[in-house]
């Protein structure tokens, strides 16, 4: 009879334990299935941790999961796994060291954490880096598929501009970028972030000119609980970017009273919330971006000198779009290639030389733009000058597109140009032979030629006027 009882405990010891496996795998599976769920699905790049912890939560029955990465402050203080029949905390792994997160669990007063648990917890605190991993490399993902554009270009500004990005990547030091509406100084900050040692954390923007002033204080530094009526306590945009960077965008556009807050929170980098008691620290790289010079708004005493030296000194200059025009058909083909599952498009070497022709006040946003226009218009798989606005053409349209078209002679070119710088000048001769550098008598026999050809156009398939142009010709020549 021992022998048989021995035989059913241990049956039933093997039922119990094969139930508890399969309990695990089926947890696991509805973990890994919700998260797939939220990678797949429109979530934000703080979701997918919420998501993990909620559903460990449900699947395990207990009161409470949490998964979290320590602040930088708390680094110094060793994380060691402990368990308790009321909770369990592990270690979370994670690619950089500088990083510690673990994974915490606390049941109620009715339920005692077991072995399954603990095994369910083990695996889930290894899925739980991963997790972290993803939920820190989303931002990038999301903006990547909106539509941000990389630097592109090689000529020597923005080679220039690469090295200046790489040396103060380095460094944890306020930048100030500056450059023209349109020219990714955006773009340029979010480089700088990647760039560095806080790639892992959160890159958060802010634009100053969107912000209303009275709310400036609390977007910025957050506010706390019951501070009015009806109102939740958030954090502020300082701590949403704790261990990233801030990016404040059109920093010149903030009144005089504004100005005076941030100088305080980017000194002391410390914030105090809106309704608090006392400040608390942050860590938070601070990037500001203007389209207009500080140093002039500080002239004329519309920006605070003692913010405009906290933010100088550590500058970066975006060139303008047409200060690089050996860039704009690199960008313009990257445009085009970034819609090709749209359409597919070329751009012909007229086309090109348009682009480059035109002066682009709104620079590379401009530029998004027009390719898109001509993805969305253009009637052939190639576009060519014909499908670009007439104020992109401009003089290309008016003055060299015909002389391609027609194979005109390099003389027959020159006198086109020479008319037209003689008419930029007013009329005015002596200045038009000072800017094409040429004596008063080679003007003459240009504009003789261009009159001579002007008349041949008008009197096409009249023969008196044909004669009449020839006659011209002839007494001209």
């Amino acid at each position: 009879m021992s022998r048989v009882d021995d035989h059913s405990e241990a049956s039933v010891l093997g039922s119990f334990e094969s139930c508890a496996v399969h309990r695990s795998r089926g947890a696991l599976r509805q973990l890994l299935a919700a998260l797939g769920a939220g990678l797949v699905g429109d979530t934000g790049p703080q979701e997918l941790p919420a998501i993990f912890e909620r559903e460990l939560q449900r699947v395990l029955s207990v009161r409470a999961v949490r998964l979290r990465e320590l602040p930088p402050r708390y680094h110094a203080r060793l994380v060691t796994p402990t368990r308790t029949p009321d909770s369990i905390v592990l270690g979370v792994p994670s690619g950089d060291p500088r990083v510690q997160a673990v994974l915490e669990a606390s049941s109620g007063p009715n339920r005692h954490l077991d072995d399954r648990d603990h095994d369910v917890l083990s695996t889930a605190a290894q899925l739980g880096g991963l997790v972290l991993e993803a939920a820190r490399s989303r931002p990038l993902i999301r903006s990547t598929l909106a539509g941000t554009a990389p630097l592109v270009g090689s000529t020597a500004v923005m080679q220039t501009l690469r090295e200046r990005l790489e040396r103060v990547a380095a460094t944890d030091f306020t930048v100030l970028i500056e450059g023209e509406s349109g020219t990714g100084k955006e773009l340029v900050a979010r480089q700088l972030h990647e760039l560095s040692h806080r790639r892992r954390g959160p890159f958060v923007a802010v634009n100053c000119a969107a912000v209303v002033e009275t709310l400036l204080e609390a977007e910025l530094f957050g506010i706390e609980d019951r501070t009015a009526t009806g109102v939740r306590g958030r954090r502020g945009k300082f701590e949403h970017a704790d261990g990233g960077t801030l990016f404040l965008d059109e920093v010149s556009d903030l009144s005089l009273s504004a100005q005076a807050k941030l100088l305080r929170a980017i000194q002391d980098l410390a914030i105090e919330r809106v309704g608090a008691t006392g400040a608390r620290r942050v860590n938070t790289r601070i990037v500001v971006a203007t389209n207009r010079p500080l140093s002039e708004l500080v002239a004329r005493g519309d920006f605070r000198a003692d913010l405009y030296y906290r933010l100088s000194g550590v500058e970066i200059q975006v060139p303008a779009l047409r200060h690089r025009r050996e860039d704009i058909s690199d960008l313009a083909r990257y445009f085009l290639t970034r819609h090709r599952g749209t359409r597919e498009l070329t751009l012909s070497e007229a086309a090109e030389d348009a682009l480059k022709h035109y002066t682009w006040p709104g620079n590379v946003r401009e530029l998004e733009r027009l390719m898109e226009r001509a993805v969305a218009l253009t009637g052939c798989s190639r576009v060519e000058p014909e499908d670009l606005p007439p104020h992109v053409r401009g003089d290309y349209g008016a003055i060299l597109a015909p002389s391609l078209a027609a194979g005109d002679s390099m003389r027959a070119w020159g006198t086109r140009y020479a008319r037209l710088v003689f008419e930029r000048c007013g009329r005015n001769k002596r200045r038009a032979c000072r800017l094409l550098d040429i004596s008063y008598h080679t003007l003459q026999s240009y504009l003789r030629e261009d009159a001579a050809a002007r008349s041949l156009e008008e009197a096409d398939g009249d023969p008196a006027g044909e004669l009449a142009a020839e006659a011209l010709g002839e007494t001209e020549v």
